[in-house]
């Protein structure tokens, strides 16, 4: 490999070849010297005539005879040598000196949802997709490059043009979407597995403001050639589905229900109004036209009724060209699910307990006093104990075997002063034991927003929501071995309903009774929903609308929850195994894990009937809030960061325009020109030839 000065430019570079293989062939050169030696060796006799014929004969002297032949012979080198670098395919490559080194070439895509937006009659993908095309193809000879997507990287080492070029046609908008400081985490990883001195990123993309960091990362950027290539259009416009959610906990059959829907617009809502359009299995139910307030903003009710039993797939859809992926929100509900609840009281039946359930047909409730409660609980989904101020040592028993089998328990405790009495059926269950009572007037301060009772079920808790008030509670005390969940608490930090799960089952005890000279929880904001969400955790959701990527698990009831229970995710033409824990009498199922295509798909195993669920794609990508490109340069810059379009992108190279130059065609013309200049040669040679005359 040889260097080449080039005064015009002020860098130096080396000349390497794409196929180095092909120099073997310069062995041949020495086919012609060869050649040449064996005719200086041949001997040519000239017979002359008559003495009087010599004045017509034209000598040539032995020093022009040389000459001729040694311009022969190097013209045949020369142009044996141009063919050979013209197969070798020579080309220029930069001298970074031993600072820069060997750098990664990095191109990241951006292939979330909001690079589906069009600009003109194509979206932004493919426009970066061109713009990735062009610059390989400008790129010299030999260039690998690392292809990153939000999907994965196609791979972790440097791969030839052709692949990557192969690779780029089946890139498509997906549902995942990764931040800058975890693109750049990832091509940190890979230049430490390569052991590189950096790497060039080129990073196209529209520069979502929920995904695009406002600063760069010093140590992210350590050693990186950072190539900005924002993709935008003019005008952010999108309508989309922000939400919707049944106002009831479950899916009644022969009955109205209702489903609120909440859809959003970004930009300037279009002249004619779009429809929203609700689906049921497959058959158009209703639709109606959307009107948006100042704030962009609509919600529609809508009211509809299902006559056969079982999964129920729900679909709302909008008309809206802009971007596609979020016009549509799915829901899965089973109706006539037949949820049982047994209350056990001590004295009269509690009449906010009896209200809460008998206002949906989905629940059935059975009450009775607790002293003739059935010995057998399995029949219940959730068994509530009302005003009870004694737990004996049987009833004790019989609790703990329901939490064994994975049911549900919850305890509101009347009034009393005989503690002893309360704790005696407590111990069988756990280490769970009232302490003491506190007759002061408190106030609830603290809601565990993260437990499995609160999340998912409220679509916006009020900010100034008031929480319960009490005129008196139980100071409750639980070991380790209980796992204590506190979900509504106490200034100091006393539970006032907790959760507890001593074993598969869940145990929920409140510090106070359901009633209101207890306190205000049983008219509460809380309390109704609680309810609902502690019967429906022992029997498997009803009630399905995952958003991908929040790893919110279905929850799969099972008669033998073990780990050796495997349930399957069903699709088009999918067959997958997600991720699954036991958790209680069933099995949490982390379906987003696995499959990230939004729509509806089946899960089932041996042990357990087929659940339906419905996928929907994150809407934080539906708001199309990006960083301006002034923006950009001014927050993000310095030395190694650049910003271009994708004009100026699919042109940049390493080292120039040098780089992509054809130096085998130049090749190939030397050699057509040490060959014109060889026949010259000889043909001038036959001219002059020596001959005799007659």
């Amino acid at each position: 490999m040889r260097k080449c000065y080039v005064s015009t430019f002020t860098y130096i570079c080396q000349v390497s070849f794409l196929y180095p293989l092909f120099l073997v062939a310069g062995l041949s050169l020495a086919i012609p010297v060869l050649i040449h030696l064996f005719n200086l060796r041949r001997y040519k006799t000239v017979f002359f005539p008559h003495t009087r014929f010599l004045k017509n004969i034209q000598l040539n002297s032995r020093r022009q005879s040389q000459v001729r032949y040694k311009l022969l012979l190097a013209l045949r080198l020369l142009f044996l040598a141009a063919m050979i670098l013209a197969f070798a395919q020579p080309f220029f490559n930069k001298d970074s000196g031993p600072k820069k080194g060997n750098k990664l070439q990095v191109l990241y895509i951006d292939n979330s949802y909001s690079m589906s937006v069009k600009k003109g009659a194509r979206n932004l993908l493919e426009t970066a997709k061109d713009a990735v095309r062009k610059q390989i193809h400008k790129a010299h000879p030999g260039t690998k490059f690392v292809l990153l997507t939000n999907d994965k990287p196609m791979s972790y080492q440097p791969v030839p043009a052709d692949k990557v070029l192969a690779e780029l046609g089946g890139i498509e908008v997906s549902p995942n979407n990764k931040t800058a400081i975890q693109v750049l985490s990832t091509i940190q990883s890979i230049v430490q597995s390569e052991a590189a001195n950096g790497a060039e990123v080129y990073y196209y993309s529209d520069f979502q403001r929920s995904s695009f960091a406002s600063l760069p990362d010093a140590a992210l950027m350590h050693n990186i050639s950072f190539y900005g290539v924002p993709l935008q259009t003019d005008e952010q416009q999108n309508i989309y589905i922000d939400t919707a959610y049944l106002t009831s906990p479950v899916l009644q059959t022969g009955q109205s229900n209702q489903l609120v829907v909440h859809t959003k617009a970004i930009g300037k809502v279009p002249k004619d109004a779009p429809v929203l359009q609700l689906s049921i299995n497959g058959q158009v139910k209703s639709a109606a036209s959307l009107s948006f307030s100042q704030k962009n903003e609509s919600v529609d009710t809508f009211s509809f009724q299902v006559n056969d039993a079982g999964w129920q797939k729900i679909s709302l859809s909008v008309n809206d060209e802009a971007v596609r992926f979020d016009d549509t929100f799915r829901i899965t509900a089973r109706s006539a699910p037949g949820l049982s609840v047994l209350v056990l009281n001590e004295g009269q039946a509690n009449p906010y307990i009896q209200a809460a359930f008998r206002a949906y047909n989905g629940f059935r409730l059975n009450q009775m006093d607790i002293a003739a409660a059935p010995k057998s609980w399995k029949e219940y989904n959730l068994v509530i104990l009302s005003g009870i101020t004694h737990i004996d040592d049987a009833l004790g028993k019989t609790m703990n075997e329901a939490l064994q089998t994975g049911q549900g328990i919850t305890i509101f405790p009347g009034r009393t002063n005989n503690l002893a009495a309360l704790n005696e059926g407590l111990h069988n269950i756990g280490d769970i034991r009232i302490s003491a009572i506190d007759t002061a007037a408190q106030v609830a301060t603290s809601l565990q927003q993260g437990s499995d009772l609160v999340k998912d079920l409220f679509e916006h808790i009020p900010d100034n929501v008031q929480l319960p008030t009490v005129n008196w509670h139980y100071i409750i005390n639980a070991g380790l071995s209980a796992n204590q969940q506190s979900i509504l608490s106490f200034r100091n930090g006393d539970p006032f309903l907790a959760r507890y799960k001593p074993s598969r089952g869940q145990l929920y005890l409140c510090a106070a009774a359901a009633d209101m000279q207890s306190g205000n929880f049983p008219g509460s904001y809380f309390f109704v929903p609680f309810l609902y969400q502690m019967t429906m955790q022992s029997h498997g959701g009803d009630v399905y609308a995952i958003t991908t990527g929040k790893q919110v698990p279905a929850y799969l009831l099972l008669n033998n929850a073990n780990e050796r229970n495997m349930i399957h995710v069903y699709g088009k033409g999918l067959d997958v195994i997600p991720p699954q824990r036991p958790d209680g009498a069933g099995l949490n199922v982390y379906i987003d894990q696995v499959v990230q295509q939004a729509g509806f798909y089946s899960l089932s195993g041996q042990s357990t009937d087929t659940t339906w669920v419905a996928l929907n794609g994150d809407r934080g990508e539906s708001v199309l809030d990006v960083w301006k490109p002034e923006a950009l340069k001014s927050q993000w810059k310095s030395g190694d960061i650049r910003w271009m379009n994708a004009t100026d992108a699919s042109i940049k190279t390493d080292n120039g325009n040098w780089d992509s130059f054809p130096l085998w065609k130049v090749c190939v013309i030397l050699a057509v020109i040490m060959l014109v200049a060889e026949t010259l040669v000889l043909a001038g040679s036959f001219q002059k030839q020596t001959v005799a005359t007659q």
